[in-house]
């Protein structure tokens, strides 16, 4: 198996590009340049993206009422936006990314791409001022995701809706393999290269959840949990996906977490 492909994700300060990150000067500037190197993957599996969006516009709703604003952060090339965007008509959908090469990609497919960082009052939003926060594969590549929950939880109203999506360390096929003295997909030890598991394609994954974890994180972070549910990954060898798509019916067994939580 290959990695999860990652996007362009909004590090602030704190994050893996900032002063105030656990890594020194030079592992700051090799994130820096790591995030910025067009050769690594920028996009969100297609079933995912597909997945997460009707979960968003099933808690939305029409837009009948009014077009809710909807801000996809860590957007990367806009791909999943742009999957999302017809499930989603008549809201506004808003592109976030850290990355200037993401967002030059951005641009040709979404009509609203600006650039933020998810500390410090990065985002350039005013308080309470979003309805709904795409969260897609993001999560995985942060140094601090507390600051980060800490913010999308100021740009959300109250009650507002977090759309979150991350590979999920507890996946089927994970916990043979560390039965078996194998690192599990989608951890990364190195930058470089992938060592002590198949795949070749490093994309930056610092940490990784189990859905007890995310589930614990993201209400210590000020949110309510109010769906988990499972997605299958692209890179599981073809004669296995069928029990990929099998195991999102038990999502603490799914290769990809998409949780659905409410700002409180």
């Amino acid at each position: 198996m290959t990695t999860a492909p990652s996007r362009r994700q909004p590090h602030g300060p704190q994050g893996p590009h900032g002063q105030h990150g656990q890594h020194g000067q030079h592992g700051q500037h090799g994130l820096r340049d790591f995030y910025e190197d067009p050769a690594v993957p920028v996009a969100s599996g297609t079933p995912r993206s597909l997945r997460q969006a009707r979960m968003l516009a099933a808690a939305l709703g029409p837009a009948t009422s009014g077009p809710r604003t909807v801000l996809d952060i860590g957007c990367g090339d806009g791909t999943a936006a742009a999957t999302a965007a017809p499930l989603l008509a008549g809201h506004r959908v808003i592109g976030v990314d850290w990355s200037q090469d993401a967002l030059r990609r951005a641009h040709a497919r979404l009509p609203y791409a600006v650039r933020g960082e998810l500390t410090d009052g990065g985002l350039p939003f005013r308080s309470a001022c979003a309805d709904a926060v795409l969260f897609s594969e993001v999560v995985e590549h942060l140094v601090d995701p507390d600051a980060a929950l800490d913010e999308i939880r100021r740009i959300l109203r109250p009650g507002g809706h977090l759309m979150l999506s991350t590979p999920n360390l507890a996946a089927w096929y994970n916990r043979g393999l560390l039965l078996a003295g194998v690192q599990p997909v989608f951890s990364e030890v190195s930058l470089r290269a992938i060592h002590g598991r198949p795949g070749k394609e490093v994309v930056g994954h610092l940490r990784l959840y189990t859905p007890r974890a995310l589930r614990e994180f993201v209400t210590a972070s000020g949110f309510e949990v109010a769906a988990l549910r499972g997605a299958p990954f692209h890179g599981v060898p073809r004669p296995l996906r069928p029990l990929d798509r099998l195991a999102c019916h038990v999502p603490s067994m799914a290769s990809i977490l998409l949780l659905h939580a409410r700002r409180t």
